[in-house]
């Protein structure tokens, strides 16, 4: 375990991105483990905006599955509406290309194992 964790390396705010994955209200009663998801995930941000890591929120289908839940505390961001399941979608690929130091992506969300999906 020990090897695993020096292979991880540090989060450094100046080369770490936050990805919020699709915490939508739809989501709310479908999804197990909703509730601990988004406090999770809410406190990650929090973290983030203390350090000054970049957060890119994107939202999947909003006008069928509605807004990112409120409790997230997101507000302030602006979402990146997608249909694809990917979040690497054209306005998110600019986002990473203009940090040309990137080496770390922390990842959070709903259904954020099919997110990390590249186009």
């Amino acid at each position: 375990m020990a090897a695993a964790r020096l292979a991880l390396g540090r989060v450094l705010p100046g080369s770490s991105v936050l990805f919020l994955c699709d915490m939508q209200e739809k989501f709310r009663g479908t999804v197990s483990f909703f509730p601990q998801i988004v406090a999770v995930s809410a406190r990650m941000l929090q973290v983030a905006r203390m350090l000054d890591i970049p957060t890119v929120l994107t939202e999947q289908y909003p006008q069928g599955l509605g807004p990112t839940v409120p409790e997230l505390g997101a507000q302030g961001l602006r979402a990146v509406p997608k249909t694809s399941f990917s979040m690497m979608v054209p306005e998110v690929e600019r986002l990473l290309k203009a940090r040309p130091g990137l080496r770390s992506v922390l990842l959070c969300g709903i259904e954020a194992q099919a997110c990390i999906l590249v186009g």
